[in-house]
């Protein structure tokens, strides 16, 4: 037996710490080209980038539904990617904040996020009634999904929505997760983002929790608990909105 199978036998037993070997070859190498570019795109959403290639390249490999997971040596990368290891992130992300600052947010955190929410909504009727998606429960999903990739599926299966859409729904999800990654350095100077309290009305109408983070540490990492907490909010606020009265009211009007 060569090296290469006892390495592939080891890593296949030990999924955990074969997932979290790649994922610091993942980041190192992502902080690599972000020094490359000046600190302009920030390193995690490199690294979220390449995340999203391996797992469509694992998942056009296996045929499966689990992307790079469901490669054997890689089986680990399907709990560190799950829901688990999500929530304890964003939670332990919010611990950085500071109490008194959010205070000071108010009813403009709330409109934020209401705001982002119903923007969220038209935008995802302009792009698919036009595709040809003219049901209520098809529009609102992928209005949904625009909202977060969280927010979609979870409207999808309340209002019965076929798989087609809720895939959909997810794509739209990561592609806006993505861009606000890369877009936020841009316009974090012109739009004023540099406090506390605008982190969070940026958080509030963004809501991609994944999106504002990155983005907001390649502007100033001390910034980043304050957008993600409200883009936590804004991802529980959508999953009752937008299955319930944002859907009531396309339903009037379609």
């Amino acid at each position: 037996m060569d090296m290469l199978d006892i390495a592939f036998k080891l890593f296949t037993k030990n999924g955990m710490v074969a997932s979290f070997m790649m994922l610091g070859l993942i980041t190192y190498i992502a902080y690599r080209i972000e020094n490359l570019t000046k600190d302009r795109i920030h390193g995690s959403a490199i690294a979220i980038f390449f995340g999203l290639v391996l797992a469509y390249f694992g998942g056009i490999m296996t045929g499966g539904t689990k992307g790079i997971a469901d490669i054997p040596v890689f089986a680990g990368m399907g709990l560190v990617g799950g829901a688990m290891f999500r929530d304890f992130a964003i939670v332990s992300t919010a611990f950085g904040a500071d109490l008194r600052e959010i205070k000071k947010i108010g009813w403009r955190g709330v409109v934020s996020l209401l705001l982002g929410e119903f923007i969220c909504l038209i935008a995802g009727i302009a792009i698919a009634y036009p595709m040809g998606y003219t049901s209520a429960v098809d529009l609102v999903t992928i209005g949904a999904g625009i909202a977060t990739f969280v927010v979609g599926p979870v409207t999808g299966a309340a209002l019965g929505a076929s798989s087609e859409v809720i895939a959909i729904s997810i794509a739209a999800g990561v592609v806006k997760s993505v861009l606000v990654m890369i877009v936020t350095p841009f316009v974090a100077k012109p739009l004023g983002i540099d406090n506390p309290q605008s982190a969070m009305a940026f958080g509030g109408i963004m809501g991609t929790t994944s999106g504002t983070a990155a983005g907001m540490a390649a502007v100033n990492p001390k910034l980043v608990p304050y957008a993600a907490m409200t883009a936590t909010f804004y991802t529980g606020l959508g999953c009752l909105l937008f299955p319930s009265l944002f859907y009531f009211m396309v339903h009037v009007f379609i």
